[in-house]
C-alpha cells in the first residue's frame, strides 16, 4: 500500500485495487441469527452461509483472486501427467523460492501429513514456536510430541514487540542438550503464527535458528501459509531489512530452511498447498507417498486451474501493495478497537484481528469455553462470524481433563482484497455495543464433543438462557434495525 496522507489526517486505510465482481450479502434479522446459531449447536463452523453476513472465520480459501488469476484458469493444461500447467508452477516455485523440488498437494494440512509420516517416529519430539491445531495432530498420531519454544513476549496480549512468533534460541539449544539430535524429528517454524494472534518471526531469528539446525544436523522446515504477512512485517519492521525487495527477502528466508511447505488457501489465494525442498533425499521419500494420499506428482490433489492461478498468485505475493494490504486493514480494525478500550491482541498481526476474550468476558471460566461464547455472542448481534481459538481448540488429555489454552482468542479474520472499509466499520460498531452489554454473555458446554478437532463439528449449548437475554438487549437498543 502506498504511502498516501489524507489532507484530513485522518489514518485510514487505502485500497491499491478496485471491485469489479461483486457478491451480494444478506444481514439477516437478529431473531433468525439466534435460531441459527442454536440449529449450528454455538459452533461457528456449523453456521450455514446463507445465514451470515460478513464471514470472518478464516483467510483460508476465500481470498479474493485477481483478474490475472482468473485469466491464468483458462489455459489450463488437463494432462494427468507432464501436464504443462504442473512445469510453469514448478518454474514459479524454483524462481521465488530457490528450490529444485516441488510436490503439489491439495491443501495444507496434506503437506503436514506426509511430512510427517515421513520424518516423524515414535517417542521422537517437534520444537516449534507454537503450534498448530492440525500439526500438532499430524505430530501426535505418528507418535512424536510437540515442544513449544517461544519467547516470553508470545504470551502477552499487549506488546511492543514486533516479532513475537520468534523462536527461543536459547530454550532450542537447551532443549536439544536434553534429548540429543537423534530424538528430535525436526524444528518447525511457522510464519505469522495463526493461534497467537498472526504474530510474525522476524528473519535475525531464522538466522540464527538455522544455524543452531545446521550444526546439529537437524532439518528446519517452515509453515509458509501466512508468509506473505511475514514478508510485509519484516519489510516494514525489522530496521536491519528494510531495504531489501520483497523478492530478496524470501529467497533469504528460503536459503535458510531445508523445507517449505504451504497452504495455498492462504498463501497464492487458490484451494491447494505444496512442500518444496532442495533436499533430494528427502524429496524421494516424500514422493513415494505421494500418490497414495493426494494424486500423480503432477497434480497432486489440485485441480490444474488452481494450479494455474496459484503460479500468478504467489507471483503477486511479491507485490508489496498486494501483501501489504491484509496487514494494515487488521491494524485499523485492532487500533480503533483499542481505542475504545476493547482489548485486542497488540502490536496487529497477520490473518485477522485477535480479540481477548480471557479479558473481555473476565466472568466466565475457562472450562465454559469464553472464546465461543464470545464467537457465538458477536454472531448473535451482528451477523458476524469469527473463529474460537482458545480452549475449544485443544483437546483433552488421555485422563479426560481440560487443556487450557495460553490464549482465549476470537480471531476475526480478514481474508486479503474481500472487504470493505464500511463492513469493517460495521463489525468494530457491533464489537463495541457488544462490549458495553458483555456481563448479559455466560458460558457453553458440550452436548456431542469429538475426541479429535472437536472445534471443528462438536456442539455446545449455552449454560444459562443467555442468548435470549442478550437478543432482547439488542433488540431495545436497535428496535427498528437487523
Amino acid at each position: 500500500m502506498s504511502n498516501i496522507k489524507f489532507f484530513s489526517n485522518e489514518e485510514i486505510p487505502l485500497e491499491m485495487h478496485k471491485v469489479r465482481i461483486v457478491q451480494k450479502l444478506s444481514l439477516k434479522p437478529i431473531e433468525r441469527r439466534l435460531e441459527a446459531i442454536n440449529e449450528a449447536g454455538n459452533n461457528t463452523f456449523l453456521l450455514k452461509n446463507k445465514d451470515i453476513f460478513l464471514d470472518m472465520l478464516t483467510d483460508s480459501g476465500v481470498n479474493a483472486m485477481s483478474d490475472r488469476q482468473q485469466a491464468a484458469m483458462l489455459i489450463a493444461d488437463d494432462s494427468y501427467a507432464g501436464s504443462e500447467t504442473f512445469t510453469r508452477l514448478e518454474n514459479k516455485i524454483k524462481e521465488i523460492f530457490n528450490m529444485e523440488f516441488f510436490l503439489p498437494a491439495h491443501q495444507g494440512r496434506a503437506c503436514e501429513n506426509i511430512i510427517s509420516k515421513v520424518l516423524v517416529k515414535e517417542g521422537q519430539i517437534v520444537p516449534m514456536n507454537y503450534h498448530f491445531t492440525t500439526t500438532k495432530s499430524h505430530i501426535t498420531v505418528n507418535g512424536g510430541t510437540v515442544e513449544e519454544i517461544f519467547t516470553d513476549e508470545a504470551l502477552k496480549i499487549n506488546s511492543t514487540n514486533p516479532f513475537k512468533g520468534n523462536i527461543d534460541t536459547d530454550k532450542l539449544k537447551s532443549l536439544i542438550a536434553k534429548h540429543g539430535t537423534e530424538k528430535i524429528a525436526f524444528v518447525r517454524l511457522e510464519a505469522g503464527t495463526n493461534l497467537i494472534g498472526g504474530q510474525p518471526f522476524s528473519l535475525k531469528n531464522l538466522i540464527e535458528v538455522s544455524r543452531i539446525c545446521k550444526d546439529n544436523n537437524i532439518i528446519l522446515i517452515l509453515d509458509a501459509s501466512l508468509l506473505s504477512d511475514n514478508l510485509y512485517f519484516i519489510k516494514s519492521r525489522e530496521e536491519e531489512f528494510k531495504n531489501l525487495s520483497i523478492r530478496e527477502i524470501t529467497l533469504k528466508i528460503a536459503s535458510l530452511c531445508d523445507v517449505i511447505y504451504f497452504s495455498a488457501r492462504k498463501l497464492g489465494c487458490v484451494r491447494g498447498g505444496g512442500i518444496c525442498t532442495n533436499n533430494s533425499a528427502l524429496f524421494e521419500r516424500m514422493k513415494e507417498i505421494l500418490p497414495l494420499y493426494e494424486g500423480f506428482l503432477t497434480y497432486g490433489g489440485m485441480s490444474v486451474r488452481e494450479m494455474e492461478a496459484l503460479t500468478v498468485g504467489l507471483d503477486e505475493t511479491m507485490d508489496e501493495d498486494m501483501i501489504n494490504q491484509g496487514p494494515i486493514f487488521i491494524e485499523y480494525m485492532v487500533n480503533e478497537l483499542s481505542k475504545k478500550g476493547i482489548p485486542v491482541v497488540t502490536p496487529a498481526g497477520g490473518l485477522g484481528c485477535h480479540i481477548d476474550a480471557m479479558r473481555f468476558l473476565s466472568h466466565i471460566p475457562q472450562t465454559q469455553y469464553p472464546a465461543g461464547a464470545l464467537a457465538a455472542a458477536l454472531y448473535i448481534v451482528s451477523g458476524v462470524r469469527g473463529m474460537e481459538r482458545g480452549t475449544l481448540s485443544e483437546q483433552r488429555n488421555p485422563d479426560g481433563s481440560e487443556v487450557l489454552s495460553n490464549m482465549e482468542l476470537l480471531r476475526l479474520a480478514l481474508p486479503r482484497r474481500v472487504f470493505t472499509l464500511s463492513q469493517v466499520k460495521y463489525a468494530i460498531d457491533r464489537i463495541q455495543w457488544l462490549f458495553e452489554n458483555r456481563e448479559l454473555v455466560e458460558g457453553l458446554t458440550f452436548v456431542d464433543e469429538p475426541k479429535i478437532l472437536r472445534f471443528f463439528f462438536g456442539k455446545l449449548k449455552p449454560v444459562s438462557p443467555w442468548q435470549e437475554r442478550l437478543t432482547e438487549k439488542f433488540r431495545k437498543d436497535f428496535w427498528d434495525s437487523l
